[in-house]
């Protein structure tokens, strides 16, 4: 971030940054690590794109923690639109406000004046993120924005070019300091070229193994060194199978954290075979796995351990 903002915490390089990323539990690589210091410096928003799975939203986790914002998280869908993101009115209360003042023989003239005020203004996601506060700037989360429709991604557009919302009612809300905002893509969909070229744009991939093997300690409880290297191992077999699904890191993690909760130490082919479920999560995957040979691919990642 820029070092003009004094209540902003600035980082002198990538270097930096990826320590703090991993002291608050991302194992960024460098790449990465470079895309998030760019975006923070030039005060961009992070589009992140890669499969299901393999850390893009925990990506905007980790910089709330480590700058200190807000993680404000507005999940996407289709049909999402700008009551559920920006803002909307409490009808529920404006309408016991006006019952409350004729009850009480108060002016309808100035209850009708006060329902568009800001007591009965519900604020969204991305109006939250646009308001003064103190302190450190929030970190505004688009999960998923390849599952909202066309028009929401011109509204988004829109807002992240003029950092701004226009409220009819009572006016436009600008932002003093923009957000960090990270977007995330699963690539269901392609994403408009005009939102791209507003952002930053880092794709995510599988992570390395032996960064895999680190994540899968940091993360899932119990796990020791040679049951992490056999799922990372394992799993990255899977990935390569052609699966409708491949499995992510999260579901690596599962599927360690499925091992340990059974008491085992090992991912044997048994133990491999009923713990299947914590990592693939579709029959047709799993009924591929097993074609392929699933005893033969563990047998492998158990001795290979890479």
């Amino acid at each position: 971030m820029a070092a003009s903002d004094p209540q902003e915490r600035a980082f002198a390089g990538v270097e930096e940054l990826e320590a703090a990323l991993d002291a608050a539990g991302y194992l960024a690589d460098e790449g990465l690590a470079t895309a998030v210091f760019l975006a923070l410096e030039l005060r961009r928003p992070l589009f992140l794109e890669g499969e299901a799975g393999v850390g893009k939203t925990e990506v905007a986790k980790a910089l709330s923690t480590v700058t200190g914002g807000e993680l404000l998280r507005l999940q996407c869908y289709e049909g999402i639109g700008l009551a559920q993101a920006a803002y909307e009115w409490d009808y529920a209360r404006q309408l016991l406000h006006l019952r409350a003042t004729e009850a009480t023989g108060g002016s309808a003239r100035q209850a009708e004046d006060e329902l568009y005020s800001e007591r009965f203004l519900v604020r969204r996601p991305l109006l939250l993120a646009l308001e003064e506060r103190s302190g450190p700037v929030p970190v505004l989360l688009v999960d998923e924005v390849d599952r909202a429709d066309d028009e929401f991604e011109a509204f988004l557009l829109e807002i992240l070019s003029e950092w701004a919302v226009s409220i009819p009612e009572l006016g436009t809300i600008r932002a003093a300091r923009p957000p960090v905002v990270v977007l995330t893509s699963n690539r269901t969909r392609d994403v408009h070229d005009a939102l791209k070229r507003r952002c930053l744009y880092h794709w995510v991939d599988h992570p390395a193994f032996e960064r895999e093997v680190e994540i899968l300690r940091r993360r899932a409880p119990g796990v020791g060194e040679a049951l992490a290297r056999q799922v990372a191992a394992a799993a990255g077999r899977l990935r390569r199978l052609g699966l409708y699904k491949p499995p992510g890191v999260a579901e690596a993690i599962d599927w360690a954290g499925a091992v340990v909760a059974l008491g085992r130490s090992e991912l044997d082919p048994k133990t491999a075979t009923v713990t299947l479920g914590a990592v693939l999560k579709y029959q047709e995957d799993q009924e591929r796995a097993r074609a392929a040979g699933l005893e033969t691919l563990i047998d492998a990642a158990v001795e290979g351990g890479g």
